[in-house]
C-alpha cells in the first residue's frame, strides 16, 4: 500500500511526536472505530459532515474529542476539530428556500416536484415515480443553515465542510438490499451502502445555490470551509469568485508598494481598516480545496495577489497517489506553494490505515519539494494550524 516514489531513499523513522494533521476526513461513517482516535499516531483529525445522518454524529465525537485551543501540544487537550456542511453528493436531499419559501413543504407532492426540478437528465414522473418515492423528504436550506450556524456557535474551532460542487456523481439506485447493510451494519446510514448508480446527477445550479449559502454562512462566522470539487474546477472558481466580488484585493506595483510603505497612515485610515476587519465578509477567510484533482496550472488562479481568501491545497494518499493519479502527484506538490500545502487521510475508519495514508503522503511530499522529514512535517503543521485557526 505504501509504496516509496522512484528515488526516494531508504526511509527515516517517522516523526510523529512533531504533531501530523489530518486536515480531511470522515471517521463517523464508521461510529464503532470513533474510540481509536485517542490512540491515533496523528495528532488531530479534522472531521467531516456531509448529509443529515452525520451532522449529529460529528457534534458527538466533538463533544468527547473537541481540540479545546490552538495550542494542539497538549496531547490531553482534543484531538478532533468539528467541521458541519452538506456535500454536493446530497444536496438533492434540501429545497433552496433562502429567497421564496414553498407551500405544503412536507407534501408527497413538494417531494416529488422537487426532485423533477434538481435532478438531470429530468426523471420523468410516470416512468421514475417509484425511484422518486424513495428517496427523502427533501429539508429546508433557510433552516439547515440556522443549524449549522448553531453548531458554530457551540464549538468556537469548527469549521464548515465538506462542501462544494460535483458533475460526475449520479445518485444510488432505489433503497439498499439488506445484503448490502449486513456486509457492513457499522456503516452510517446514507451513503451508497453497496447500490447501483441511477442515470440522475444533481443540476449544477442547484449545487451552486447550496454551496453559496454554506460559503455566506462560513464568511459571517469568520470560519474556514473544506471544498470538494469534481470535473468543475472551473465552476467551483467562477462560484468563489462570485461570493468575493468588490472584496478583491488591490495588485500594486513594487513602485506603489513601495510609495505607501514610506507613507504613515491617518488616524482616519487605522479607523476605517479597525472597521473593515470587524466586519464579516460575505466569503470564508481561509479555503481548502480537498484532495485536489484538477489541472496543477490551474492552480495559479487560486493563488493570485487579488485572491481576498487564503487557498490551501490538501493532498490523500487515497486520491492523489492512486497509479492513475500519481504522476500528477508531483507536478500538484510542486505547483502549491509551501505555505499553503496539507495532508489529509480522506478515510472513514479512525485507525491505523488513517496514520499509514498519512505518513504515505507526508513522505511523498517531502520527497518532491526537498524537505528534510522532520522539517517537512513541521512545516505541514504550521500550515494547517494556520488553515483551521488563522
Amino acid at each position: 500500500m505504501d509504496q516509496k516514489a522512484e528515488g526516494e531513499p531508504d526511509r527515516l523513522l517517522f516523526p510523529w511526536h512533531l504533531g501530523v494533521y489530518d486536515a480531511h476526513c470522515h471517521p463517523t461513517d464508521t461510529m464503532p472505530n470513533v474510540t481509536n482516535i485517542p490512540a491515533m499516531k496523528s495528532r488531530v483529525l479534522t472531521i467531516m459532515a456531509t448529509r443529515g445522518q452525520d451532522q449529529e454524529l460529528v457534534a458527538e465525537v466533538a463533544n468527547q474529542y473537541c481540540v479545546k485551543s490552538s495550542d494542539t501540544s497538549n496531547l490531553t487537550e482534543g484531538c478532533v476539530v468539528p467541521c458541519f456542511g452538506w456535500h454536493p453528493w446530497f444536496t438533492h436531499q434540501i429545497y433552496n428556500d433562502m429567497e421564496e419559501i414553498p407551500s405544503e413543504p412536507d407534501s408527497e407532492n413538494f417531494k416529488i416536484q422537487h426532485y423533477i426540478s434538481v435532478l438531470r437528465p429530468q426523471p420523468d414522473q410516470a416512468i421514475d415515480l417509484e425511484f422518486l418515492c424513495g428517496l427523502p423528504q427533501p429539508r429546508s436550506l433557510k433552516q439547515f443553515i440556522k443549524q449549522t450556524e448553531a453548531y458554530l456557535k457551540k464549538y468556537p474551532i469548527a469549521l464548515v465542510g465538506e462542501i462544494g460542487l460535483d458533475k460526475s456523481f449520479r445518485l444510488p439506485e432505489g433503497q439498499p438490499t439488506k445484503e448490502a447493510k449486513s456486509k457492513d451494519p457499522h456503516m452510517t446510514p446514507g451513503s451508497r451502502e453497496g447500490r447501483g448508480l441511477s442515470p440522475f446527477r444533481v443540476h449544477i445550479d442547484h449545487q451552486k445555490a447550496v454551496l453559496m449559502a454554506q460559503l455566506k454562512l462560513a464568511g459571517e462566522m469568520n470560519r474556514a470551509v473544506s471544498i470538494h470539487g469534481v470535473q468543475v474546477h472551473g465552476g467551483l472558481l467562477e462560484v468563489l469568485r462570485e461570493s468575493w466580488k468588490g472584496y478583491e484585493k488591490e495588485v500594486l506595483t513594487k513602485k506603489e508598494r513601495k510609495k505607501i510603505s514610506k507613507a504613515a497612515p491617518s488616524p482616519q485610515d487605522k479607523k476605517h481598516d479597525e472597521a473593515s476587519n470587524n466586519k464579516p465578509n460575505p466569503f470564508p477567510p481561509r479555503i481548502c480545496l480537498h484532495s485536489y484533482s484538477g489541472p496543477p496550472e490551474n492552480l495559479k488562479q487560486y493563488f493570485h495577489q487579488s485572491v481576498p481568501a487564503d487557498i490551501f491545497i490538501s493532498l490523500s494518499a487515497v486520491i492523489n497517489l492512486q497509479k492513475t493519479t500519481d504522476a500528477k502527484a508531483t507536478e500538484l506538490i510542486v505547483a502549491v506553494p509551501d505555505d499553503r500545502i496539507l495532508v489529509e487521510s480522506d478515510l472513514h475508519i479512525a485507525g491505523e490505515e488513517m496514520d499509514q495514508r498519512l505518513e504515505e503522503m507526508v513522505r511523498r511530499i517531502c520527497f518532491t519539494k526537498k524537505w528534510e522529514l522532520e522539517n517537512g512535517v513541521k512545516k505541514l503543521g504550521q500550515n494547517w494550524h494556520r488553515f483551521v485557526f488563522g
